[in-house]
């Protein structure tokens, strides 16, 4: 499948990181401050994330956080990437969302993952202790049937007669079940990148057209940095790599540290295999460089949409990156003061 620039659109999760001095509230209203330049430069999607007791890490409370968001915005879609179904009952998500949707109409999305806490101590204050497959597949089953029609005579009421579109957050084999639920996939290269072309392939060959989804729709998540030099964006992704390793060998992701405290940091052999392998996961460089790599991209994966996750420190040159990437790709800015889209404006959700 053929994709290029011009037809793939541009999406953003945030997960509201912590840099280390900055408290949880701050990080908190910096997302939905995000959220309203992301709108403003034309990002098609905002999301945000679930993670518990993670001291870098304040997206907590998806549902409530995307309440925020979409309240500060008024055209951007707002959704989860995503809720996990093993830490929630499938009814009270229905219902969360049917609220966002009754609230927010047309503009609300639900991204569900099947992530559990990175400890035993959070999974068991999550009442719930392993990752199973079936156990997934089952409250997914449920979560559609809620959001359809209700299950077993009991109804989701907030979510009846709404538009919620629902994608599966995946990896590897996780892009099977997207087919054959008929779901949207959001997919990440974490197995290595032809690991992840070879799923979505699979995913494509196996998809079960549904009424959510009457063709196979493929978000790519990647990391996109765009700064003066190939150095400077590369040095800009070193705090996030390196959380990213300290959290594969101590369980938890830490708050963001400046590049040069990364630097000084003496590694593992461990977390220097992880540090670098995170690094290799990311696109960065200056406006051509980015755009070719891209365009790589899009065209070995036929991404219909590139969900960009991209976390620094440094908070200035975060912004200044998605600023130019929207320019790059050409996404259509919304002047400040536009009037506003009327609450019952349609919204293209894929």
């Amino acid at each position: 499948m053929t994709a290029t620039l011009d037809t793939v659109r541009f999406s953003i999760l945030d997960r509201s990181r912590v840099r280390r001095g900055q408290d949880h509230a701050d990080a908190l209203r910096e997302t939905v401050e995000f959220a309203t330049l992301a709108q403003r430069w034309g990002f098609h999607r905002f999301w945000v994330a679930e993670h518990h007791s993670v001291p870098g890490v304040a997206g907590t409370a998806p549902t409530v956080l995307a309440a925020a968001v979409a309240a500060a915005t008024d055209r951007i879609r707002v959704g989860t990437g995503g809720v996990m179904l093993p830490n929630h009952q499938p009814l009270v998500v229905a219902e969360q969302f049917g609220v966002l949707g009754a609230l927010f109409p047309g503009r609300i999305d639900l991204g569900v993952g099947r992530s559990v806490g990175f400890t035993d101590g959070v999974r068991r204050a999550l009442s719930h202790g392993h990752d199973d497959a079936e156990d997934f597949d089952t409250n997914l089953a449920e979560l559609l049937d809620y959001l359809d029609a209700g299950r077993a005579g009991v109804r989701a009421k907030s979510a009846e007669g709404l538009d919620l579109p629902t994608f599966v957050l995946a990896t590897g084999s996780g892009a099977q079940r997207a087919a054959r639920f008929g779901l949207p996939l959001v997919i990440a290269p974490i197995a290595g990148h032809e690991a992840m072309v070879a799923a979505i392939d699979r995913y494509r060959a196996e998809f079960q057209p549904s009424a959510r989804s009457p063709r196979p729709w493929v978000i790519v998540s990647a990391t996109v940095m765009i700064a003066d030099s190939v150095e400077q964006a590369r040095r800009l992704l070193l705090p996030e790599a390196w959380s990213s390793a300290y959290s594969r060998t101590h369980g938890e992701f830490p708050p963001l540290v400046s590049s040069a405290e990364v630097e000084a940091i003496t590694m593992t052999n461990r977390q220097r295999v992880f540090f670098e392998q995170a690094l290799g996961d990311q696109i960065h460089g200056t406006e051509p460089e980015v755009a070719a790599a891209l365009e790589r991209l899009t065209q070995q994966t036929g991404a219909d949409e590139i969900l960009v996750h991209t976390s620094t420190f440094d908070r200035t040159a975060r912004l200044d990156s998605h600023r130019r990437l929207a320019r790059l790709v050409g996404l259509e800015p919304v002047p400040s003061g536009s009037p506003s889209r009327p609450a019952n404006h349609p919204v293209t959700a894929l």
